[in-house]
């Protein structure tokens, strides 16, 4: 079983907001595949170095947790793609985790 965290900005590179129904939109993308999701609402702030500039973003973070982890890859792989070109993105972070219940 797989856990994955995105790391969502909520504001584009030019410092406008990203708006409150992209990121709804996202949810409902996320809880459609995976079935759950689990957000982490509050602002967390994000630095970034690339090359001599550092970047800071105000992100949030969707969680959710898969039993098929090339199925779950493969749509994270390909959704990452689409919001990098939505929301003006150099890069976005998912990460994964190998988890057990208890």
């Amino acid at each position: 079983m797989n856990e994955y965290d995105l790391f969502v900005p909520l504001y584009y590179n030019d410092g406008s907001p990203i708006g409150s129904e992209k990121l709804k939109n996202i949810q409902g993308l996320l809880l459609e595949h995976f079935k759950g999701l689990l957000t982490f609402p509050q602002p967390k702030q994000g630095f970034w170095k690339f090359g001599n500039l550092t970047y800071r973003d105000e992100i949030v973070i969707y969680r959710v947790i898969s039993e098929d982890a090339p199925a779950s890859r493969k749509f994270l792989g390909g959704l990452k793609q689409r919001l990098k070109s939505e929301l003006r993105q150099e890069e976005m972070l998912i990460i994964e985790r190998e988890i057990g219940l208890i």
